[in-house]
């Protein structure tokens, strides 16, 4: 059968099934009120009055992921594939709709983190017993956020309090000789919320590297550890009034397998240490019935050192500085955004570049509408680079409800991506000719058309998006300089159901993704490095008392490591066990268990993954 008849099976499938599901009467009795999101209008809204992609991880879902890591966690939703170098703490990043890593941006608290000399954030570095939940915005939303937001944006929400004063604590203990444990206080009233949270992670890990003949092959475990601290505080001195600062910080090493071409250098122990950091204070004002005003100033700062045996190998520091002021504004019919923002990116370290920092200045402007049942949103932004001017970027979406139950949406958006300071500015050595001062952006133009569906706790969704983007960054021979040479398309579908049967939950995400190559050249045609074109991610739950029990299957297509399309990794299988007993009202005994049937697989070639493994744990969490 061909490949297009194949999608074409296997979505009619889904809809039959998910059409059948609909069809039972075994909804709840109960409508849920739809979660309220901000990530996708930068303004509090009801994820039932959106017009674009987005989903919402709750604390629930990431207590049930165990010792996995931030990418792992991520790759079970829609839309979304990763990729490692290894085990825990090693280089990992995730492709949201076969978007490169670097073109999609990462959020803490409204506060952008990342390296500005890799042009990606470090998820290996961000705990998950820090966040108290995540939204994830697929699709370009550089007319929301600025550069780089090609794909999509993740942003990460720390942990709050309200309430009286609670403790919460967590340990647990598991395959690799692995710990985890965190413990947190929080509460607050009318006037003052807080909280604070510390956590500890060390694992043995496994070698990083699983091909014997690679010249980089250690056969020692290439271990982690991580220390991490976050807190959050807002005073409340009138209605309306809310001053508050946010803070997170995680450090942490871990040992990779080495990189300098020779066995002997093989065997060196090679560490990579780093500090990921993000810091902001903001004072929020409802300066009329209908204006509130948020002012924010904020750093992020990401520190690696490279360490080679006891030698200092090199160092890379980005610091972020953020000014922003946002105004929401209500209209008599919708809701005004109005904002400005100063963002200054230096970098420093072991290398010496010609230009060592650069300012983008930024005004953007958006207007959201729920008029009877139509849904409008439209955003406007203008981004001044000192480095390469000017980008405007746009996006228009359009929502209609046709019954309580279902509605539809269609947009389009442009986006662009900034170059590195390693693509403009790194200094030329031996055959490498260096960065190219010359580089204009990645720019990209995408359409997308979705259905949803929801009624009592059951949701459907359905979206297909095309994504083109032009000017790609490449490092050519001989020299390997970068230029802006490629041009890919992104086109793809995402079906997703979601919903309660009584004591049993169910969820399923498919997704169908052609990521070609649309270059002239001999790889013209040919599929995007380390995205597979089918992608499964199940689950299912019970709830028996005081014991609750979660199984996930997740399939993956199989893969090219390379442009040319020569190296192939095969598709995999993964199923996951969870399971937790509540012996005490606030008490919970926990296990995980991943890869249980030990699947041999790689998301990078050579890089080994992790086999079965268990990760057992007890947690004190009052309601």
């Amino acid at each position: 059968m061909h490949p297009n008849q194949q999608r074409a099976a296997a979505a009619a499938t889904l809809s039959l099934t998910v059409t059948a599901l609909f069809s039972t009467s075994l909804f709840a009795a109960d409508q849920q009120l739809d979660p309220i999101v901000v990530t996708a209008t930068r303004q509090a809204t009801r994820t039932n009055e959106l017009t674009s992609d987005v989903s919402v991880i709750s604390r629930e879902e990431i207590d049930q992921a165990g010792a996995s890591t931030l990418a792992q966690l991520l790759a079970r939703q829609p839309g979304i594939q990763y990729v490692a170098n290894g085990g825990e703490g090693t280089n990992s990043g995730v492709f949201i709709r076969g978007a490169n890593t670097n073109q999609s941006i990462v959020l803490i608290d409204g506060q952008r983190i990342g390296s500005a000399t890799t042009g990606s954030a470090a998820l290996s570095r961000i705990p998950l017993n820090q966040i108290e939940r995540i939204e994830i915005l697929r699709g370009p939303a550089s007319s929301l956020y600025g550069a780089d937001a090609i794909g999509g944006v993740i942003q990460i929400f720390t942990r709050r309090g309200e309430g009286p004063a609670r403790v919460n604590a967590s340990t647990g203990y598991g395959s690799f000789n692995t710990s985890d444990t965190t413990i947190g206080v929080s509460g607050g009233s009318d006037l003052v919320s807080y909280a604070v949270q510390a956590g500890y992670l060390n694992t043995d890990g496994f070698s990083a590297i699983r091909n014997k003949r690679s010249i980089f092959y250690n056969s020692d475990r290439d271990g982690y550890y991580n220390k991490n601290l976050s807190a959050n505080f807002a005073v409340r001195p009138a209605q309306g009034q809310d001053v508050g600062v946010n803070l997170l910080a995680s450090k942490g090493s871990n040992q990779y397998d080495g990189n300098d071409f020779s066995a002997m250098g093989a065997a060196k122990n090679y560490n990579s240490d780093q500090t990921v950091g993000s810091y902001s204070i903001y004072s929020r004002n409802r300066l009329h019935q209908a204006w509130t005003s948020t002012l924010r100033l904020g750093r992020s700062t990401d520190q690696v050192k490279d360490y080679a045996g006891s030698f200092r190998d090199s160092t890379f520091r980005t610091d972020m500085d953020l000014l922003s002021w946002q105004n929401d504004i209500r209209l008599p019919v919708g809701e005004a955004l109005l904002a400005a923002e100063y963002n200054k990116q230096r970098v420093s370290g072991s290398t010496e570049y010609s230009v060592s920092e650069r300012t983008i200045r930024s005004l953007l402007a958006g207007w959201n509408a729920s008029i009877d049942q139509h849904r409008l949103q439209l955003n406007l932004r203008r981004d001044d680079n000192s480095q390469f001017g000017g980008e405007t970027t746009g996006s228009a979406a359009y929502g209609y409800q046709f019954t309580p139950e279902w509605r539809a949406h269609v947009s389009y958006g442009t986006a662009f991506r900034a170059p590195t300071f390693n693509e403009l500015y790194f200094p030329a050595s031996g055959f490498f000719a260096g960065g190219n001062p010359d580089l204009k952006p990645e720019t990209a133009k995408n359409t997308e058309v979705g259905v949803n569906w929801e009624k009592a706790g059951h949701r459907f969704s359905a979206v297909v998006y095309n994504n083109e983007l032009s000017d790609l960054i490449e490092y050519r021979p001989p020299t390997f300089a970068p230029v802006n040479v490629s041009e890919a398309l992104l086109r793809g579908a995402t079906f997703t159901y979601d919903g309660r049967f009584s004591d049993w939950g169910l969820g399923v995400a498919v997704d169908f993704l052609d990521p070609r190559n649309e270059e002239n050249g001999p790889n013209k045609g040919n599929r995007l490095a380390r995205r597979a074109e089918q992608q499964l991610s199940s689950y299912l739950t019970r709830t028996l008392g005081n014991w609750e029990f979660r199984g996930e299957w997740k399939l993956v297509g199989d893969r090219y490591d390379d442009p040319a399309n020569r190296i192939r990794m095969g598709g995999y299988g993964l199923v996951n066990l969870y399971a937790d007993y509540r012996f005490e009202r606030d008490w919970a005994l926990f296990v995980r268990a991943n890869n249980i049937f030990d699947k041999d697989y790689e998301t990078a070639n050579d890089y080994a993954t992790a086999g079965a493994n268990v990760f057992v744990g007890i947690r004190y969490a009052p309601r």
